[in-house]
């Protein structure tokens, strides 16, 4: 299955000391987020170029206010960092419609995705890594809860449900051994058979598979992708 439809040249670059930054499910399960971005700001981490590839927030949607109250810190940073930095932002499955909030990013949606980008001269496929081997049900239910008139509909009982729903994420356990990830990642793998690397988040794992590379998880093991000398590292910043 092809996923490539533009020429090289036409093709955005991952530049050298680009940071990759997945899964921080900010704020139930720690402030690693905040810290980084903070350090970012100083100047005490240096890149130009910051790739999110989702699920950063555990629960933040565009067209409704409420539920940006929960992150306000994060969101006001993230968009004053979008003023000076490339920032790419990869839409995950508990971050979504989220183009009316970070309007200075590159924003992605699921459908959206993989994006394709050069490091170097290798293709890389990006994505936040939901997007395949998911199942129809998955599928749909994604389609229906990222719809503008579904969140739209939801606003007039929304402090109730957003309440409920950031109490039960508060308590959910998320980082865990993927028991047969290898399986998963030979089925996903046939989505992308005309790039060189793969580099998906999701799954917290921090694995590097072939030409799959599962990004570590920044609630979990700490770390995120780093580009040093053409090739992603996972490193703990």
């Amino acid at each position: 299955m092809s996923i490539i439809s533009s020429k090289n040249d036409e093709m955005m670059k991952i530049k050298e000391g680009a940071i990759f930054i997945a899964d921080s499910h900010y704020p139930h399960h720690g402030d690693a987020f905040l810290k980084l971005l903070l350090a970012i700001e100083k100047k005490e981490i240096k890149t130009d170029q910051v790739f999110l590839m989702g699920d950063n927030f555990d629960l933040l949607f565009g067209y409704n206010d409420y539920i940006q109250t929960f992150s306000h810190e994060v969101i006001d940073l993230l968009q004053k960092l979008s003023e000076t930095i490339e920032i790419h932002y990869f839409e995950g499955n508990h971050d979504f419609c989220l183009k009316n909030i970070f309007t200075n990013m590159n924003v992605y949606s699921r459908d959206a995705q993989p994006k394709v980008f050069l490091l170097d001269n290798k293709k890389v496929a990006l994505s936040h890594g939901d997007k395949y081997e998911t199942g129809f049900g998955y599928n749909l239910y994604c389609k229906l809860l990222r719809h503008k008139k579904t969140l739209q509909f939801l606003k007039l009982f929304d402090k109730a449900i957003i309440d409920d729903r950031m109490k039960k994420l508060s308590k959910k356990h998320i980082c865990h051994t993927f028991t047969g990830f290898e399986n998963r990642v030979e089925s996903i793998l046939k989505h992308y058979e005309d790039v060189d690397l793969v580099i998906e988040g999701h799954f917290h794992q921090s694995k590097m598979l072939g030409k799959y590379i599962s990004l570590p998880s920044l609630a979990c093991q700490g770390k995120v992708g780093v580009v040093v000398e053409g090739k992603v590292v996972f490193k703990r910043l």
